[in-house]
């Protein structure tokens, strides 16, 4: 094994081991969000003050991230400080009784979580270059499995306080994050400028008419991710399912991405992004509509599931051609996607109030349609 790869492999190690601890972190705060509310006495209007707390952190914290990513050398130093800062930030919001307090940890939380979610990208976008291939969809799959295992702890410890959770999390997130200070601030090709990159002034580049394609598909995207996590079990609900029938449905389709990121990297080095992508989408964007429009919990559910696996792919490639322009592509990329994770659930219970829940949840189905439409021309030149 030649130096370069095994810098790689390296570097792979310890990017996969980020992104699973912000999968387990995430998972962790949305599932046990109902004690927060409780514990605060919180009505629904003030938890959705702490939310947009949060998510104006997030996109203060990818902006701020983008321009210090901008610096390869920093990179490292941005992943540590980004994950102890929010382990910091989750044990705080478990101690928070009050709306006041629980704003300002939530705010904190946001930007610690978009600070590490792009150094983290970012260095995955290097360590893919230096690779020569496909590997994004990988280690996006560390954070769908990180997701998966948070939610089932969650789950396991619902007899346990939340503050006692949130604190145990953190620490321990914060100590493997210590352990593996020596490795992360060695990362493989951190001190090597960005080969390839458009070099046109920051504000020129992030704007581009490119990246905002690249953000809006990823808004696309997380609209459905958005659309899964709060509205699946519901839909699934109004087919007469059991309640633990129900909330498979979500399961499902993060079971469905984290198969699809698995295999994704094998399937884009040997089709291509644009190919795997716009396949991807035409598969979910087909499944949902099918599964939204039946009675059958079954094909509902399967649905889901499939939905899951044909969206997997799309936002590792997405990063991966935004990484292409820098990390200000990155952060501009991210925030334009999150945004649709944001907005997307409120605007499908909106349109369900006009219409029904199975004709709003054709609007991810569109968009998906719509990625597919799209993917060549925002992917054409992304594989490594």
């Amino acid at each position: 094994m030649s130096r370069t790869e095994l810098g790689v492999q390296q570097t792979r190690v310890v990017l996969t081991g980020y992104f699973l601890g912000l999968g387990v972190v995430m998972a962790v705060w949305g599932a046990r969000m109902p004690a927060v509310q409780h514990t605060a006495h919180l009505t629904t209007g003030r938890l959705s003050l702490v939310l947009l707390a949060a998510a104006l952190g997030m996109v203060a914290g990818l902006q701020t991230g983008g321009r210090l990513a901008a610096r390869p050398a920093r990179l490292p130093l941005l992943m540590v400080c980004g994950s102890v800062a929010l382990a910091a930030a989750l044990a705080l919001l478990g101690q928070c009784h009050s709306l006041a307090s629980l704003l300002v940890a939530a705010l904190a939380f946001g930007a610690a979580h978009g600070v590490l979610d792009v150094a983290v990208n970012t260095a995955a976008v290097r360590c893919q270059n230096m690779a020569g291939r496909p590997i994004m969809s990988r280690l996006h799959a560390a954070y769908s499995i990180g997701a998966l295992g948070g939610a089932a702890l969650a789950a396991a410890t619902a007899g346990t306080a939340h503050s006692r959770l949130f604190l145990a999390t953190g620490a321990t997130l914060a100590a493997m994050t210590l352990l593996t200070v020596p490795r992360t601030l060695v990362l493989s090709g951190t001190d090597q400028s960005w080969a390839g990159v458009n070099h046109e002034p920051g504000p020129a580049r992030s704007a581009s008419g490119k990246v905002w394609l690249l953000g809006a598909l990823a808004a696309a995207a997380l609209l459905g991710e958005g659309a899964a996590a709060d509205w699946a079990a519901v839909h699934v609900h109004t087919l007469h399912a059991g309640t633990a029938v129900a909330a498979s449905a979500f399961a499902l389709y993060s079971t469905g991405m984290a198969i699809g990121r698995l295999t994704g990297d094998r399937l884009t080095t040997r089709f291509g992004a644009p190919t795997v992508v716009r396949t991807g989408a035409v598969l979910a964007a087909a499944a949902l509509a099918t599964g939204v429009q039946c009675s059958s919990v079954p094909v509902a559910l399967a649905g889901w599931a499939v939905f899951g696996l044909g969206l997997s792919t799309t936002v590792p490639c997405l990063i991966t051609a935004a990484g292409r322009r820098g990390p200000r592509a990155v952060a501009t990329v991210s925030v334009t996607g999150y945004l649709g994770l944001l907005t997307g659930p409120a605007l499908i219970g909106a349109l369900a109030s006009a219409t029904t829940l199975a004709t709003a949840l054709l609007l991810p189905a569109l968009l998906a349609a719509a990625l597919a439409v799209l993917a060549h021309r925002a992917l054409e030149t992304t594989t490594p």
